[in-house]
C-alpha cells in the first residue's frame, strides 16, 4: 500500500528534543566518569571538597549514564520506534511533553541533591522521595502516552521491538515504586520501609533489574527496530524474536540475589539467583545471534556503514557482556570476583559496549529523519566516532579484568600462619597503573561523544526547519 496517512502523522517534536538531549546528557555523564577515574589516579583531585569527592560524585555519575543519557536514549527511540510501527501518532502531545521536561526536572534534581550529599544509599536507587515521587509520576505518564499510542494503532500486529519496549516501561515501574517505599523523616531524607536482608534482597532485585529491564530490554526494542531497518534486511528469525522476549522477562527478574552471595541472604535464594543467571545465557545469546543473523547478506554493509558497525559491535558486547554476567554470578567465582574493579569492568562492557554504542547508533540513524535531511553532516565523524568508543571501551574493559583479578588474588592470599599476605594499601598500589589506563579508556569514549556532539550541531543547523517539519508530517503506509 502507498496511501499517505494524515498530514499530521507522527509527533517527531518530542523525539528530536529526547534525541538533542541523549548527546548533551551523554558528553556531562561519561565526561563526569572520565573525572572521577582521574580522582582514583589522582586523589587530589576531590580538592579537599565534600562536594567533589568520589563519593559524592560516583552517584551523580552513574545516574546522569543510565538515568539521562541511557533514559533519553530510550523515551527517543520508543516514541520514534512506536509511531512508525503502529502508523499513528502519540496518543497525546501535551502529556508527551510532560514526560521530557518531567525528566529533565528529574536528572537537574539529581544534579543538584547527590553532590550535596542527599542519598537514599541506595544503588541506583540514590534520589530522595521528592524525586523518586516525580520520576514515578513522568513514569506511568510515559507507560500511558506509550500503550495508548500502542491502542489506537493502524495496524494489527505488535511488532515485536514494542513488546520489549512495553515490558521495560512495566517493569521499572514496578520495581521503583516497590524499591523507594520509605518513610520521610524530613524533605530531604527517608527511610526504607524494609530493614536488614529483607531491604537488601528488595534492592538488589531492582538493582539487577535495573540492568534487565532498563538497560537491557528497553534497548533490545531498540536492537529489533535499528538492525534490521539500518541493514535494510528483515530480522532473521522473528519467532526467535518472540521467545526472545517471553525467556527473556520470565528469567531476568529472579537473578537479583546473584549481587548477595556470601552474604546474610539465605543460601537458598543466592542459588535460586545463581541458577537463574545462568540459565539467563540461553535468551540473551539467543537474541544477541537474531540481531547478528539480520546482517546475513549485508556484512559488506560493515566496511562503508559506520552506523551499522556502531549497531553490530554493540551485539557483540551484549554477547560477551552476558556471558560473563552468568559465569560472575556461579559462587565459586564471585568469591574471586565480588567487589573487585572485574564487576566495575563487566559493568561497563554493557554501559560503553553495550547501551551506549546501540544508543548512538540509534541516534545516528534518527537524526537526520527527525530534521530532514539526506544523512549526518560527516560520515568520517561517525567513523572516527566509532573507533573512539571501541578502543575506549576495550581499554576500559582489559584494564578492569586485570585490575579485579589481581585484587582478587591478593585479598584472598594468606600466608601458613593463617595471616594476610597482603594489605589492602598493596593491593591498591598494584591497581594503580589499571586505574591510568580505565580513565584513558574513558577518556578516548567520552571524545568521541564531542565528535558526535559536533556532527549533530552541523546537521540540525544545515535543516530547514520547513522541511523538516514536512518530513515529521509526512509519513506513508508501510514506510516503516
Amino acid at each position: 500500500m502507498s496511501t499517505a496517512i494524515s498530514p499530521t502523522a507522527y509527533n517527531y517534536k518530542v523525539v528530536r528534543q529526547f534525541a538533542i538531549m541523549t548527546v548533551v546528557w551523554g558528553i556531562l555523564g561519561m565526561g563526569l566518569g572520565v573525572f572521577i577515574a582521574s580522582q582514583l589516579v589522582w586523589p587530589e583531585l576531590n580538592f579537599g571538597l565534600p562536594w567533589t569527592t568520589f563519593g559524592r560524585l560516583r552517584p551523580l555519575h552513574t545516574n546522569l549514564v543510565i538515568f539521562a543519557f541511557g533514559g533519553c536514549a530510550l523515551f527517543a527511540t520508543s516514541y520514534y520506534v512506536v509511531q512508525r510501527t503502529c502508523q499513528t501518532r502519540l496518543i497525546s502531545d501535551s502529556l508527551a511533553a510532560f514526560t521530557f521536561w518531567g525528566w529533565q526536572a528529574v536528572i537537574v534534581g539529581a544534579i543538584v541533591t547527590l553532590p550535596l550529599g542527599y542519598t537514599t544509599t541506595k544503588e541506583y536507587a540514590e534520589l530522595e522521595w521528592p524525586l523518586a515521587i516525580l520520576l514515578a509520576i513522568v513514569w506511568v505518564t510515559y507507560g500511558l502516552v506509550f500503550f495508548g499510542t500502542i491502542v489506537k494503532r493502524k495496524t494489527k500486529h505488535i511488532y515485536v521491538g514494542n513488546w520489549f519496549y512495553g515490558a521495560f516501561i512495566v517493569v521499572t515501574a514496578m520495581l521503583h515504586i516497590v524499591n523507594h517505599a520509605s518513610l520521610p523523616v524530613s524533605f530531604f531524607k527517608s527511610y526504607s520501609a524494609y530493614s536488614g536482608a529483607t531491604d537488601a534482597m528488595i534492592q538488589w532485585w531492582y538493582g539487577h533489574n535495573a540492568v534487565g529491564f532498563f538497560l537491557t530490554t528497553g534497548f533490545l526494542g531498540m536492537m529489533y527496530y535499528f538492525v534490521p531497518k539500518q541493514a535494510e534486511r528483515p530480522i532473521y528469525s522473528y519467532r526467535l524474536s518472540i521467545v526472545h522476549f517471553w525467556a527473556l522477562i520470565t528469567l531476568y527478574i529472579w537473578a537479583g540475589p546473584h549481587h548477595l552471595h556470601y552474604t546474610a541472604l539465605p543460601d537458598w535464594a543466592q542459588s535460586l539467583g545463581m541458577a537463574m543467571s545462568i540459565i539467563l545465557l540461553a535468551p540473551s545469546w539467543g537474541g544477541m545471534i537474531n540481531g547478528m543473523m539480520t546482517l546475513s547478506g549485508a556484512w559488506h554493509k560493515l566496511r562503508t556503514d559506520p552506523i551499522l558497525r556502531f549497531l553490530v559491535v554493540s551485539l557483540a558486547f551484549y554477547g560477551m557482556s552476558t556471558f560473563e554476567g552468568p559465569m560472575m554470578a556461579i559462587k565459586t567465582v564471585n568469591s574471586l570476583s565480588h567487589y573487585t574493579d572485574w564487576t566495575i569492568g563487566h559493568v561497563h562492557a554493557g554501559a560503553l559496549g553495550w547501551v551506549a554504542m546501540i544508543s548512538i547508533g540509534a541516534i545516528y540513524h534518527m537524526i537526520p529523519k527527525l530534521f530532514g535531511r539526506a544523512q549526518m553532516h560527516s560520515t568520517g565523524l561517525i567513523n572516527a566516532h566509532f573507533w573512539l568508543a571501541t578502543i575506549g571501551t576495550v581499554l576500559y574493559i582489559a584494564s578492569m579484568w586485570v585490575n579485579g583479578i589481581t585484587q582478587g588474588l591478593m585479598w584472598r592470599a594468606i600466608n601458613d600462619d593463617g595471616t594476610l599476605t597482603y594489605s589492602f594499601v598493596e593491593a591498591l598500589q598494584a591497581s594503580h597503573p589499571g586505574f591510568i589506563v580505565r580513565a584513558l579508556g574513558g577518556a578516548f569514549f567520552a571524545s568521541g561523544m564531542l565528535f558526535m556532539a559536533y556532527n549533530v550541531y552541523r546537521t540540525v543547523r544545515a535543516s530547514d526547519p520547513a522541511e523538516a517539519e514536512a518530513a515529521a508530517k509526512i509519513a506513508v503506509v508501510g514506510a516503516h
